[in-house]
């Protein structure tokens, strides 16, 4: 990562949504020199509550022992095959072997959904997270992820369809909170016009997130293309020198939330 390029969004950040979240981003590779790696847990834990200490500033490494859920194992691409229950976990549940998350109507339907998420595996490799601010010249992100509310995400919603002539830039597919920012993020990188990512419309991950935030995750290449818009795009204009003003206001509702 170029410090000019880091330094420059963090400037443009701050006065386009001032008082927002940096970013948190994750490379794929080997494991970086001094980084701390996120030790094998002695529970279950939902990866996402992880995050909050990457979203803090503190920089951390994970791999397959690092995760206690086989769902954030898969969707991080550890591994590749669903549990025998799985189409009755996501579903109604099977009387005496599993209770339902309810979120498909029918086993059938899950196994549908299921056929359609395509692979992309991690093989060896570990997931290095830094917030924006943190990276440096070695640092080569794949995906850039934001945790914001909707008064921010109308900037990043928006800049992602600028370049773009359909109205697509952005999906936002049903999956885990976990998929939404590593899983389809990956997927799109592998295309050669990625959309991000909206998400974090799971149930079962919202107790790690604050009030009221989603997230947008953005593979690196058209986060690139983003970064080098903004100053000519809608938010150098007076309609956004408004919306500024909505944020400011949400930053003092929301202070102090976590």
């Amino acid at each position: 990562m170029d410090p000019k390029t880091r330094d420059r969004f963090t400037s443009l950040w701050e006065t386009c949504c001032p008082g927002a979240e940096l970013p948190i981003t994750f490379e794929l590779g080997e494991v970086k020199a001094g980084i701390e790696r996120m030790p094998a847990p002695t529970r279950w834990k939902c990866f996402i509550c992880d995050l909050a200490r990457v979203r803090n500033g503190r920089s951390v490494v994970f791999d397959p022992a690092s995760l206690s859920c086989s769902g954030a194992r898969y969707y991080l691409g550890y591994e590749r095959e669903r549990s025998e229950n799985f189409r009755y976990f996501l579903s109604g549940g099977k009387p005496g072997v599993v209770e339902g998350e309810r979120y498909k109507k029918t086993p059938e339907l899950t196994d549908e959904y299921d056929s359609c998420c395509a692979a992309v595996p991690a093989g060896e490799q570990c997931y290095t997270f830094k917030r924006w601010d943190k990276l440096t010249e070695s640092d080569n992100p794949d995906v850039v992820i934001f945790f914001a509310r909707p008064e921010v995400l109308i900037a990043l919603f928006n800049l992602a369809n600028y370049d773009r002539g359909d109205p697509d830039g952005v999906i936002c597919p049903f999956g885990s909170g976990c998929s939404s920012i590593i899983h389809y993020p990956r997927l799109e990188a592998q295309n050669d016009h990625p959309r991000a990512v909206l998400g974090m419309f799971d149930p079962s991950a919202r107790p790690c997130i604050p009030v009221d935030m989603l997230t947008i995750a953005i593979p690196m290449k058209k986060f690139g293309a983003m970064v080098r818009d903004m100053e000519e795009s809608f938010l150098v204009t007076e309609t956004w020198k408004r919306q500024k003003e909505k944020i400011a206001r949400s930053n003092t509702i929301f202070s102090g939330e976590k």
